[in-house]
C-alpha cells in the first residue's frame, strides 16, 4: 500500500490496484471494489470468460443494468406516491371543507 494518504489499494480477481480517492470516500471505494470483484468474479466462475477486459466489461455492463433496473424502479414508486399523495391532499381539502360548513357564525 502506499504511504499516500489519498491512495486506497484494491484487489479485482486477486489483482491488486492503487486508486486515488479522497479519505472521506474510501470506505465507499472498497465497498464498490468488493462488490465489482463480486461479480466479476461470478462471471469467472460461470463462463469461459478470461481475460481481465471482457470480465471488465461484462461486469461493467450487468451492474449498469441493475442501475437502471433500480431506477425505473424507483421512478415508478415516485410516480405512485405523487399520486397518493395528490388523493390525501384533496381527501384532507374535502374534509376541510366540510369542517368549515359545519362551524356556527
Amino acid at each position: 500500500m502506499s504511504s499516500d494518504k489519498n491512495t486506497t489499494e484494491i484487489t479485482l480477481l486477486d489483482r491488486k490496484y492503487l486508486i486515488a480517492c479522497p479519505p472521506a470516500e474510501k470506505e465507499d471505494l472498497l465497498r464498490a471494489a468488493r462488490y465489482l470483484n463480486e461479480k466479476m468474479s461470478e462471471i469467472r466462475r460461470a463462463g469461459k470468460i478470461l481475460s481481465m477486459e471482457r470480465l471488465s466489461i461484462m461486469a461493467a455492463l450487468n451492474i449498469t443494468n441493475e442501475m437502471l433496473q433500480r431506477h425505473d424502479t424507483n421512478h415508478n414508486h415516485e410516480v405512485q406516491i405523487a399520486r397518493l399523495t395528490e388523493k390525501l391532499d384533496s381527501a384532507l381539502q374535502e374534509l376541510e371543507a366540510q369542517v368549515e360548513s359545519r362551524k356556527l357564525p
